[in-house]
């Protein structure tokens, strides 16, 4: 016979297994959360994969941790394990500084877009040369400078080589991807000469009417690679994060679209999360294969 006295504690225990079980504290094991780094320097192309990833690694179910730094402390983040992987390593020529380095301790994943990439010096197409051995002849009309980007860039060491190689008059001035961008749109706007490190793919090609300089000395390299990058050790931790990567691939196009949404204004995960909704076969095959 249970006792008033008996029927209350046997309430007030189910009562709190009942509190434990809805609390997740007694009867369930919870997996953590699986988490990626991504890392990335603050370039347009940069910003648009690096974004696109992170919609897409969500969506697998990753915590995502974005670190942006410049390109040095990228590769050596990634050599040292600090950092997962990055999506735009500019490869064999832009980024080699950095691969004869690091490279050992890296891990070349996959060519996210395969032979489309190229660095130079770019300038409007109404300006009348058409080759970097033509500038020295012209130097008044660009005021003597080459506007530059972020200092360390690959593509920054390859135009102190130009300037070497062709023996240019011209002061390479350092800014940033976003700096170098406004001086380009500026003078553009107002006609006058100017003359860039630039790359391709890149917004400005689809806002302004621009063309590369020949390089006959072939100092800025051949046709190239955007990389994705991975630090040693992560395929083995995280064999399906490393397959999303091995399966990440697309195009020019395809990643012209998130910049040029961007540089009209849409915040960065917008735009991102807009492309994949609007290319909804591309983002579940780089996840489920």
């Amino acid at each position: 016979m249970i006792t008033k006295k008996l029927f209350i504690s046997l309430f007030a225990g189910l009562m709190l297994c009942t509190a434990l079980l809805a609390a997740g504290c007694v009867g369930e094991t919870t997996e953590p959360q699986k988490e990626i780094s991504i890392g990335y320097v603050t370039w347009d192309c940069a910003i648009a994969s690096t974004h696109v990833m992170q919609e897409v690694f969500e969506e697998a179910g990753y915590k995502v941790t974005l670190i942006a730094v410049d390109a040095g402390p990228l590769y050596a983040g990634l050599a040292n394990g600090d950092i997962d992987f990055t999506t735009t390593a500019w490869l064999p020529h832009t980024h080699s500084m950095y691969w004869e380095e690091y490279g050992d301790r890296l891990d070349y994943v996959n060519k996210n877009i395969p032979g489309d990439a190229r660095i130079g010096l770019v300038v409007p197409k109404y300006v009348t040369i058409d080759s970097i051995e033509e500038m020295n002849a012209v130097a008044d009309q660009f005021d003597g400078k080459i506007i530059g980007i972020e200092p360390g860039a690959g593509i920054m060491q390859a135009t102190e080589d130009a300037i070497v190689e062709y023996g240019l008059n011209y002061e390479l001035v350092a800014s940033s991807s976003a700096g170098m961008a406004a001086e380009l749109r500026s003078a553009y706007n107002n006609e006058e000469w100017i003359v860039v490190t630039g790359w391709a793919p890149h917004w400005k090609f689809g806002r302004f009417d621009l063309k590369f300089l020949d390089d006959p000395k072939g100092v800025y390299g051949e046709a190239e690679d955007v990389v994705t990058v991975a630090r040693s050790g992560l395929k083995t931790d995280d064999p399906e994060a490393y397959a999303i990567l091995e399966r990440f691939q697309w195009s020019a196009v395809d990643i012209a679209e998130v910049m040029t949404s961007i540089e009209e204004g849409v915040p960065d995960r917008e735009a991102a999360r807009a492309w994949i909704t609007a290319n909804p076969d591309k983002a579940s095959y780089w996840i489920n294969g």
